[in-house]
């Protein structure tokens, strides 16, 4: 017998990883919604969205037996709307809605885990007088409550500096704000939330300074469970921009236990259950105080590759198993390499047009020379940079790598290597005025 489990936003570099599961034999995946329609569309219509799901659902002649997602909103969102209706197992939308909305995170991380959340507060970019409403001391970061990506989010230094980047915000934040203000409809948000809409940021003091990392987990039955600590490495200029994921951590096994202690508190506060999650942290190594960063209702894409490296399966296993209500069959530690990296192949270039990119020998013998290399391309030729999307406000993804090693300077090596082997070129373009 095979489970049908249905995943909102199928793509490409998925299909490669669903072979890899353990006891892959036992799952049937159905596509729920395109991914054109859920990430890659100009709008989000939620309601509507919500029932093309139910709709194609309705039309299956078998059994559902889970539907799961690993995008950001808003799947995330959708996942518990249309569960309740089907009668499946996960988070209330409520639950997760508290993770997602960045300034009621905020609140709620402030009842679980005030020793772990920087100053903030909410900011309404369409206020006339923001400057002056600014509480918090300069340099902050100013993000939407919903986006992902670090997309329209901007370190400010000074009020000349808001003031540059408030209309570029105005501009862009209803993307998500909209479906953000649909979904809202959906639930009863507490009193501090009254009159803060999707298209509100949320300012936050710098937390930046330390290491940062990232704890994947899953709440089943209640229990909060590890799954594994990845290491995140940032442009030392762009302290917004990602440059690589490094799994596993190399933090110290105490640090790791904090960690895990920080997480279970503010998931089992949150209400959250039957779901994987991951929250993104701080560590300042000359305070020794842990910063959250965000939390995250879903497993994240960017790992399940270099898990399956070290692992020996992606933890999309965790995300299926635990949506149809089973112990998830999680290996650990039986991947082919000591230490694996998903590293993101950037350019700094304000715009570019896209000249060359790698052939498909080139990806081939890059995955050939290294096994259970993935490169995964972003970019076409003749295409504009200013073209890709969910882009963070400094650097443009051409690509990524996932790849695995012996040992750490090994990586290092192979990544350098492979950069080598993987030759893109971009002219760059005059910036816009305006």
């Amino acid at each position: 017998m095979s489970w049908n489990v249905f995943v909102i936003g199928q793509d490409e570099f998925s299909e490669r990883m669903w072979p890899l599961l353990s006891h892959v034999e036992d799952y049937a995946i159905h596509e729920l919604l395109s991914l054109e329609t859920v990430v890659n569309a100009a709008k989000y219509p939620f309601d509507q969205l919500a029932a093309d799901a139910l709709a194609e659902l309705e039309q299956f002649p078998g059994r559902v037996d889970a539907i799961v997602g690993y995008w950001d909103f808003p799947t995330s969102g959708l996942l518990p709307v249309v569960r309740q209706v089907r009668g499946l197992p996960g988070p209330t939308l409520e639950a997760v809605l508290k993770c997602e909305h960045k300034y009621w995170s905020r609140l709620e991380q402030s009842r679980w885990v005030p020793e772990c959340v920087p100053a903030f507060q909410a900011v309404n970019p369409f206020d006339n007088q923001v400057i002056d409403r600014i509480e918090i001391d300069y340099p902050f970061w100013i993000k939407p409550v919903k986006a992902h990506s670090s997309q329209l989010g901007f370190l400010i230094e000074r009020p000349e500096q808001l003031e540059e980047v408030l209309p570029i915000i105005r501009q862009g934040i209803g993307r998500f704000g909209e479906p953000m203000d649909e979904v809202m409809a959906h639930v009863d948000p507490p009193d501090e939330l009254a009159g803060i809409t999707g298209h509100y940021c949320v300012a936050e003091a710098i937390i930046s300074a330390g290491r940062q990392c990232t704890v994947e987990g899953y709440v089943q039955a209640g229990e909060v469970h590890l799954v594994g600590i990845i290491d995140s490495q940032r442009d030392t200029t762009h302290r917004s921009v990602l440059l690589r994921y490094t799994y596993p951590s190399t933090l110290p096994e105490e640090l790791q236990q904090r960690l895990l202690d920080a997480s279970r508190r503010v998931m089992i506060g949150l209400g959250y259950d039957n779901a994987p999650f991951n929250i993104e942290y701080y560590h300042d190594e000359q305070t020794d105080r842990i910063w959250l960063l965000e939390i995250n209702a879903r497993v994240s894409r960017s790992h399940a590759a270099i898990f399956q490296l070290v692992d020996g399966a992606p933890h999309y296993q965790v995300m299926v198993d635990v949506a149809l209500g089973i112990e998830p069959r999680m290996p650990h530690r039986e991947g082919r390499y000591a230490v694996a990296a998903k590293q993101m192949l950037r350019v700094f270039e304000e715009d570019g047009l896209v000249r060359r990119v790698p052939t498909p020998e080139e990806i081939r013998r890059v995955e050939e020379s290294f096994p259970g290399t993935l490169v995964e391309l972003n970019v076409h030729e003749g295409m504009q940079l200013s073209e890709l999307q969910h882009q963070d406000s400094f650097s443009s993804e051409l690509g990524v790598l996932f790849i695995g090693a012996e040992s750490h300077e090994e990586l290092d090596e192979r990544i350098e290597a492979c950069r080598q082997m993987l030759p893109f070129d971009i002219d760059p373009l005059p910036a816009k005025i305006g």
